[in-house]
């Protein structure tokens, strides 16, 4: 007789292997069908409202693997904190215009684009957006994220394109837009102006050059030693193509400078920086005078090859950490020289088109390009006896982050809006101190971003996105950018589209009336230059979150990559501040780029890509999930298969446990069976008392949003504390105890607790297994776990003297079973149930032990054991627990066949002569 079949072992139908790939969709569809975002918005509607707004991915292109951490960790946090008793909505978006979306239109059209109207272009790239939005609401679907997926935001609704021209308006209503010509990142194949969370910083090589500009003016008055002598004044940069546009040289007011006797003449550099000069150039020199730059100023140098002027001026951001201390300036291609040039009234002055190219007026270089011309312009300043060292420089350069390469510092005409103006810079400074950052640096990285920043340039001069609502009288020329009337024209883009902009002449846009505030005149035309999308997404708490009676602005939480502090926290944040005085955010956590295992940035070219698609076909999108709250995703994160497979490891142990509980309690119910607390053995309490310390950590992690520490914590529990202690100890009382018996529903008890907490607490992050796991809990009260709540904490479960007792038996647990490993690789047993162990140990734990003779046996899982006051001969030392022996042997006695241990005592019942007295009491 097979008696443990005789026990009709209840059999659940949860699945032994995962099977992730192929089981998840089928969850997905019951999801679908349900509509369970729905149900949980329903469920939501009393409680208090939790607002993650959705940082918008670009439209272009199937996700990749930094898009699954982004989307999955928000989908983490709406889950946590709905199931903390929060109505967390999730509304997705999508960022749809810009530059990536319009070249790839224009690659796709190849020779044609030259033929289309920018109407069509815009068609097409409305189209493209469109496209690759459905696509990518797929792939974020199948990650198991929940949210409103039919009605996301989208940046080329008609609606939002309405509301971004409104909030422009708001800064033309303020003062703080203006149109300008200063210096700004321009990509000279993208033709057009690029926002500084447009630009990537890659190494390049450079020409370093040391060039010589001759003293004009007599300076004998203040450096008497120069008298009657030809003085240069030295610069260095690693961009000659700028040389042509140099007006002026740069000296530090508080620096003391030098003038050097060398071969090539009397060569003026800062006093600080001497040594390195005569070392870089390999130059010989004696001082022959030292003075302050105040000694110079406004003083003249000749430009090396055009007849005019290079004027010496003082300016703060000189410095000593490279170079002469004499920097060349050219304010049409430099911030600091702009502004230097601005307050000292030279002219803006940019001798290159939109495509890089001098002007064909530039004398020498006219219609060279302007990387390809720093040869030409080193051979000039040779050819003049002005060149005094070159070189070649590897440094950081700034490049494209769409062509990725190399740009130019380029004064054009653009929009801006003001740092200055309503004091913006200043009140998005105070804004920022009163944010909550995650991690905690995150809040010194804005604050010096917005420190340091220049205006923010608007304009992009491309097609696709929403058209800067200016006008400009045909008669003088004057720029009308007037608040009221851009407000009208935002009314027309929200019923009609931004497209009308291309389509409908200015008559038909602008209100009746309208005159030129300059000439009175009434013919105008439409400004060609559409927003920065940077501008377009930084209104989404305005077009989103105010525009919607379910959310609310400020956003508890934004939560994306650590590149959007120069990113949509900056343009969010100045968007906000700059028409409403305050923050559109409470908190802000960041996480840092995936990399490789090998901790290098991913790429095609070196085959080291992991696709999100390429992880849910083999492990899935839990698999994915996992790898997810795994990571300190403050910091960067590597993903590799045999990450992965370490993460598959780790889920195979929750799922494992999670099928052994299922298939011990399906016959359990919880609402007539539950064992009280009070009543259960020790060994159940102190799983309680686990299970209690686990729940408070976990909580508090989610509410720090600590997921690796959740991570850590749960497959801990589950393979130490569970698995490999409480589980296995648990079998034999699960398999040979009476159905019904006390012990069993203790033990049943106590599983259906730990099981309602773990598939509780995993919910947010394994969301496929956790409703699969759902599905067969007994007593569920909710039909889906995302409907569930997360556990509560019953401190009565707590007894620190309980664990503290059961800690000493853990580790003398430890001891016998390395004891009982040595007796199998040996042959004297073979399973543990064939062993008889002798205990020898000090006298006081010792007693502590015979406090628990009588379940020793199942604890070590063994058919008998021994205490003693002493061993003699061939047995295990205890090395961690002075005086603590054992020796394993052959059990005596047979073996019961029903519960598999030996016994001096079977078949003392004739009734059943082959098992046990303990397994006869629990059949008859």
């Amino acid at each position: 007789m097979e008696y443990k079949d005789t026990l009709n072992l209840p059999q659940t139908g949860f699945p032994m292997k995962a099977n992730l790939p192929q089981r998840e969709p089928e969850t997905l569809a019951a999801w679908e069908e349900n509509d369970l975002y729905s149900a949980m918005e329903a469920a939501g509607k009393d409680r208090p409202l939790f607002v993650l707004h959705d940082g918008p991915p670009y439209a272009n292109g199937h996700i990749h693997i930094g898009h699954a951490l982004n989307k999955v960790l928000k989908d983490i946090v709406l889950k946590v904190k709905r199931m903390e008793g929060f109505h967390a909505p999730y509304v997705p978006g999508w960022d749809c215009h810009g530059l990536p979306i319009e070249l790839q239109v224009e690659k796709n059209l190849g020779s044609k684009k030259h033929q289309i109207s920018k109407l069509e272009m815009r068609r097409l790239c409305r189209e493209y957006a469109a496209k690759f939005v459905a696509i990518q609401r797929d792939e974020f679907k199948r990650l198991g994220i929940q949210g409103d997926w039919e009605n996301p935001y989208l940046t080329m609704k008609y609606e939002y394109e309405g509301r971004t021209a409104a909030e422009l308006a708001k800064f033309a209503h303020n003062g703080g837009l203006y149109r300008g010509r200063k210096p700004v990142h321009w990509c000279s194949s993208c033709v057009t102006a690029l926002a500084e969370a447009e630009v990537e910083y890659a190494d390049h090589s450079s020409p370093s050059i040391h060039v010589r500009f001759p003293l004009v003016d007599d300076v004998s008055a203040t450096i008497p030693a120069l008298a009657g002598r030809q003085a240069y004044v030295v610069i260095w940069t690693t961009t000659p193509w700028t040389i042509p546009a140099n007006l002026a040289i740069a000296m530090h007011p508080e620096y003391d400078y030098v003038a050097l006797e060398t071969e090539q003449g009397v060569l003026i550099v800062a006093e600080g920086l001497k040594e390195s000069f005569l070392a870089e150039t390999g130059l010989s020199g004696q001082v022959i005078a030292t003075f302050s730059a105040t000694a110079l100023e406004r003083k003249r140098c000749k430009h090396p090859f055009y007849d005019r002027d290079s004027i010496i001026l003082l300016g703060e951001h000189v410095t000593l950490e490279a170079g002469t201390g004499c920097v060349h300036t050219a304010p049409g291609h430099g911030q600091e020289d702009y502004e230097l040039g601005l307050k000292e009234g030279l002219e803006i002055y940019n001798p290159v088109d939109n495509h890089g190219k001098y002007l064909s007026t530039v004398e020498f270089f006219g219609g060279q390009q302007v990387f390809s011309a720093n040869q030409s312009v080193i051979d000039k300043l040779t050819e003049v006896g002005a060149l005094l060292k070159t070189s070649t420089i590897s440094h950081s350069y700034p490049h494209c982050w769409r062509c990725k390469k190399p740009i130019i510092f380029r004064a054009t005409e653009q929009w801006f809006i003001s740092m200055k103006s309503n004091d913006l810079r200043a009140k998005a400074l105070e804004a920022i101190g009163q944010v909550q950052w995650i991690p905690k640096w995150g809040r010194e990285r804005i604050h010096g971003m917005i420190e340091n920043r220049p205006d923010w340039c608007v304009s992009r001069q491309r097609s696709w996105g929403v058209p800067i609502t200016a006008f400009s009288c045909t008669a003088c020329g004057e720029y009308l950018a007037d608040g009221a009337i851009m407000d009208h024209v935002a009314g027309i883009f929200a019923t009609e589209s931004s497209d009308v902009w291309f389509d409908w002449d200015a008559d038909r846009l602008l209100p009746q009336g309208t005159v030129c505030p300059k000439c009175g005149a009434t013919a105008f035309e439409k400004e060609n230059d559409i927003l920065d999308v940077w501008f377009d997404s930084g209104v989404s708490h305005a077009a989103v979150l105010e525009d919607s009676p379910a959310l609310r602005s400020p956003a508890d939480l934004y939560l994306e990559g650590s590149d959007q502090h120069r990113g949509w926290f900056h343009s969010s944040l100045l968007e906000s501040v700059g028409t409403r005085g305050s923050a559109p955010y409470k908190s802000v956590l960041t996480h840092g780029f995936v990399l490789d295992g090998q901790g290098r940035k991913m790429s095609k070219s070196m085959g080291n890509v992991v696709a999100p698609e390429d992880v849910i076909k083999k492990f899935g999108a839990d698999i994915l999930r996992l790898w997810v709250a795994a990571q300190d995703y403050r910091d960067d994160n590597r993903i590799s298969q045999e990450i992965l497979t370490r993460v598959a490891e780790a889920y195979r142990r929750i799922r494992n446990t999670c099928r052994y509980i299922l298939g011990n309690i399906s016959d359990f119910n919880p609402e007539t069976q539950t064992v009280p607390f009070a009543d259960m053995p020790e060994i159940d309490r102190w799983a309680l008392h686990q299970l209690e310390l686990l729940k408070e950590r976990v909580l508090n992690a989610y509410r720090d949003y600590e997921f690796h520490v959740i991570y850590q914590d749960v497959t801990s529990f589950c393979s130490v504390e569970m698995s490999a202690f409480y589980l296995d100890i648990l079998k034999d009382r699960m398999y040979t105890s009476r159905a019904g018996s006390l012990e069993r529903l203790s033990a049943q008890t106590v599983m259906y607790r730990i099981l309602d907490t773990l598939v509780r607490l995993l919910a947010p992050v394994l969301s496929f297994t956790s409703e699969e796991v759902w599905r067969y809990m007994p007593a569920r009260a909710e039909e889906s776990v995302h409907l569930a709540s997360f556990p509560t904490l019953n401190p009565e479960w707590r007894d620190d003297l309980l664990a503290a007792r059961w800690e000493r038996i853990i580790r003398v647990r430890a001891d016998v079973s390395k004891a009982l490993e040595l007796a199998r690789a040996a042959k004297t047993i073979g399973h543990s149930l064939d062993a008889a162990v002798t205990i020898a140990a000090p006298e006081e734990l010792l007693g502590f032990l015979r406090g628990y003779q009588w379940q020793l046996q199942s604890i070590f899982i063994v058919s008998k054991v021994e205490l003693t006051d002493s061993l003699e001969g061939d047995c295990w030392d205890s090395e961690s627990t002075a005086g603590l022996k054992v020796r394993v042997g052959a059990a005596p006695g047979e073996k019961c066949e029903r519960c598999w241990c030996y016994s001096e005592e079977l078949g003392t019942d004739a009734g059943h002569p082959t098992i046990c007295p303990k397994c006869t009491a629990a059949v008859i």
